[in-house]
């Protein structure tokens, strides 16, 4: 067995190999997330909806898609997963993630003075199975008032 010093510690190669390969999970996790937006938003868009912004950024998070689908506004959550080893995409949209885009969203809705626009929260669950993707839309996911 090989040991590594690493800040004071000793360890085995391979936990130390295993904490290098974290930050390349971290771009694979990141690339998967950017194709799941892409293909969500050529989906949104195949079913009429008109992409208002994507990744839009505020202090306290990221909303992934922003749309119109209609007169409504739709704020959208992306999902995607390699597989279904770790459930359904949608299951992780936990109630502490859906508080935290009511929250984004609110900011958004005020920031671009459309208090009197109809709003609804659609999530995109987007699986990679056998390498094709398969693509759910869950519209009005959850509501605003219930997180």
């Amino acid at each position: 067995m090989f040991f590594v010093f690493l800040r004071g510690f000793v360890i085995s190669r391979n936990l130390a190999q295993d904490l290098l390969d974290r930050g390349s999970m971290s771009d694979r996790r990141i690339a998967l997330g950017k194709t799941g937006e892409d293909l969500a938003c050529r989906e949104l868009e195949r079913r009429g909806y008109a992409i208002v912004a994507r990744r839009h950024r505020r202090r306290g998070g990221e909303l992934d898609i922003i749309a119109r689908d209609g007169p409504t506004l739709v704020f959208i959550e992306v999902k995607a997963r390699d597989d279904r080893s770790f459930g359904e995409a949608a299951e992780a949209v936990t109630a502490r993630k859906r508080r935290r885009i009511v929250r984004l969203a609110i900011d958004y809705v005020m920031r671009h003075h459309l208090a009197n626009v109809p709003c609804r929260f659609d999530v995109v669950s987007i699986h990679f199975d056998a390498g094709r993707p398969a693509i759910e839309i869950f519209q009005n996911a959850f509501d605003a008032g219930i997180t």
